[in-house]
């Protein structure tokens, strides 16, 4: 793998930007999980529960939104690899003590480059779709805490996001 002299491998010797050559890493099984949270007000909390926001199935069409943002991913982050995800998931929990929804996101592929970022957009996508549709309701959601949880595959192995906020394996 190239790297310039500080460790980064998104910039070459001259500080200019470039997507990394994956070209000599090994195909292996990748996943990741990314989670984040949207908090609402009481109004929109029960609407999302209840199925009854105006828009229409929020969670339904926030999860079809966090897979379509995730397969997209190379579209919005310039160096990231086009990957081909064999697995693309968006799961909701809906937390009533803090009138919040967490939104998990888990992709999987077989390849030479990893899938944070697609489960990291993946996350993004479905918060902000969530606050699109609910929006005439709470202009005050706030979206927060969006972090990886977990990576698996390649040469770096297994990362997991310890209870600290900081992670293991780096």
């Amino acid at each position: 793998m190239n790297e310039n002299m500080n460790g980064l491998t998104h910039f070459d010797e001259q500080g200019n930007a470039r997507m990394v050559d994956v070209g000599e890493k090994s195909e292996t099984d990748r996943i990741a999980v990314a989670h984040g949270f949207i908090t609402v007000n009481h109004e929109v909390f029960e609407a999302i529960s209840l199925g009854t926001a105006k828009k229409g199935d929020v969670l339904g069409v926030a999860r079809v939104a966090g897979i379509m943002g995730a397969k997209r991913t190379s579209e919005l982050i310039p160096l990231c690899h086009g990957l081909m995800l064999t697995k693309c998931a968006v799961d909701f929990v809906l937390h009533e003590e803090r009138l919040s929804v967490e939104a998990v996101c888990t992709v999987k592929t077989q390849g030479k480059t990893g899938v944070e970022m697609e489960a990291l957009t993946g996350v993004n996508i479905a918060l902000l779709t969530i606050y699109d549709m609910c929006k005439a309701m709470d202009r005050g959601m706030v979206i927060s805490d969006i972090c990886l949880l977990k990576k698996a595959g390649g040469k770096s192995g297994l990362y997991e996001k310890d209870s600290g906020g900081r992670g293991s394996g780096l």
